[in-house]
């Protein structure tokens, strides 16, 4: 029996281990934290749910664990979990070796190939483009789950599908799946070498994860192996980055534009005009232009949202789904948790969880959707990136910034740099929260705005955490007002 190493024991690494068992494979999945950590990163009934289950499936379990490569019994197959680096010394031994490694979504892409894909990438606006996507080709009919960065690991999708099919040769009542809608991060291609997207999306390109990537250019080259393994390209022509590049690499791509037809790269496209998304093409060398849906029809704010916007139906019209479906689902399309999440209003005050902004770009979107003035709460585990604009943004439209996590400092010393001094180091979202209030009734702030700009990992297992300990607080402190 083949053997197989999955590294990584959270939701990628967990499915992953279940299908390369269903195919028969020996498998072992570690993870280098150990159980009591692993256990606080999730509630600790659905962890040991997981070890009980995968002990029933034969699959063997080693946390607090690090595979040695200096063993004589190796296994021929190494899965990665999207956290762990490409790069690390064991992987980078384990390919010299010959031993086959291949990230959790190349695993998937194996099993779906035959099914097509919509595969998302951006430093900000993919979740919000995926959601929305996957919404418009389900409300068309089909059957397209998101996964990959968001929702389900892609695994489970291939597990799911394996299900379905069995299931559909004894009954022949189950759906099969149409279309998979993918988020992926610059890990998760990183470690997928032969994943084939038949539409691509990239949202936009701005400094991230350079501490991992170590150079903007190497950071750009494995966001475009993405789109260059892809049979169509959509890209977004509003960012500066990707702009720039325009058609010297990206000549047969479908390109979207806020700014109207003018703006507009290339000849093909998708654009917003007199308040409308609007579809350009090319037929037999005559311009047509298509009216596609109103603008209004999406309830989210901001003009990053109404990029989204034309990304996800760009990739719907690219799969031939017609303007009535596309319409219905924009219309009643809530928005994405922890990206601009309206959790609650008192005395006028609205209190929205960004969470999902862990980055410098990302919370400066998130200040400059909302109305000023704003009780900013700012803090965690710090990234490398250029923060000038976001700091530009606190001095125009906060009134007080409270300062979380492990950056509070630093974040401090910044804005006292750029002449900013309305700042408190709070450390704590309690703090954060209760002190919120009563700052915005002073300052006569509409806004109290968690956009940490920085990753969670200093105090939560990830944003989501982080966001729903914020609801929570808000929802408590609100609730003893009433």
């Amino acid at each position: 029996m083949s053997k197989a190493h999955v590294i990584g024991f959270g939701k990628s690494g967990v499915a992953a281990a279940r299908l390369l068992k269903k195919e028969d494979w020996e498998v072992v999945i570690s993870d280098s934290a150990n159980a009591d950590i692993l256990a606080s990163r999730n509630t600790s009934e659905n962890f040991l749910h997981q070890q009980q289950e995968l002990a029933a499936l034969a699959i063997t379990v080693k946390l607090g664990y690090s595979l040695d490569l200096n063993d004589a019994d190796l296994p021929e197959l190494i899965v990665v979990s999207p956290g762990v680096p490409w790069d690390i010394p064991l992987l980078v031994k384990a390919r010299e070796l010959g031993i086959e490694t291949i990230g959790e979504m190349e695993l998937a892409w194996r099993h779906l190939q035959s099914i097509p894909w919509v595969g998302i990438t951006g430093t900000n606006g993919k979740t919000t483009t995926t959601a929305l996507t996957a919404a418009i080709f389900q409300a068309a009919g089909f059957n397209a789950p998101a996964c990959g960065n968001i929702g389900l690991a892609a695994c489970e999708v291939a597990l799911s599908q394996d299900g379905a099919q069995g299931e559909r040769r004894s009954t022949g009542t189950s759906l099969p799946i149409d279309w998979v809608i993918a988020e992926f991060s610059s890990y998760q291609i990183e470690s997928s070498n032969t994943v084939a997207p038949r539409i691509g999306v990239w949202t936009t390109f701005t400094p991230d994860h350079l501490a991992r990537h170590k150079t903007l250019e190497k950071y750009y080259d494995i966001k475009a192996k993405l789109l260059h393994q892809s049979q169509l390209q959509v890209l977004n022509g509003d960012d500066a980055y990707l702009s720039k590049i325009g058609l010297s690499q990206w000549s047969n791509a479908y390109w979207t534009s806020v700014k109207g037809k003018e703006h507009l790269i290339g000849e093909k496209g998708f654009y917003i005009e007199d308040g409308w998304v609007v579809e350009t093409r090319l037929i037999a060398s005559l311009q047509e232009d298509e009216r596609i849906v109103e603008v209004s029809a999406l309830r989210m704010v901001g003009e990053h949202n109404q990029q989204n916007l034309l990304m996800s139906v760009a990739a719907a019209r690219l799969a031939g789904i017609e303007k009535e479906a596309i319409s219905a689902a924009i219309r009643e399309f809530p928005g994405v948790p922890h990206r601009l999440e309206h959790i609650c209003t008192w005395e006028n005050i609205d209190f929205i969880n960004d969470s999902k902004a862990t980055n410098y770009d990302a919370a400066e979107v998130g200040l400059a959707s909302v109305q000023a003035p704003v009780i900013l709460i700012a803090g965690g585990e710090a990234k490398a990136g250029d923060d000038t604009a976001w700091l530009a943004k606190i001095k125009a439209k906060a009134s007080v910034v409270l300062l979380i996590g492990s950056a509070a400092e630093s974040f401090a010393k910044r804005l006292e740099e750029v002449g900013y001094d309305s700042y408190e180091v709070v450390e704590t979202m309690e703090n954060a929260v209760k002190r919120s209030p009563s700052l915005a009734l002073t300052h006569q702030a509409s806004v109290v705005l968690l956009s940490p700009a920085c990753a969670s990992f200093d105090q939560y297992p990830n944003f989501e955490a982080r966001g729903d300990d914020f609801r929570v607080l808000c929802l408590k402190w609100v609730g003893t007002r009433d």
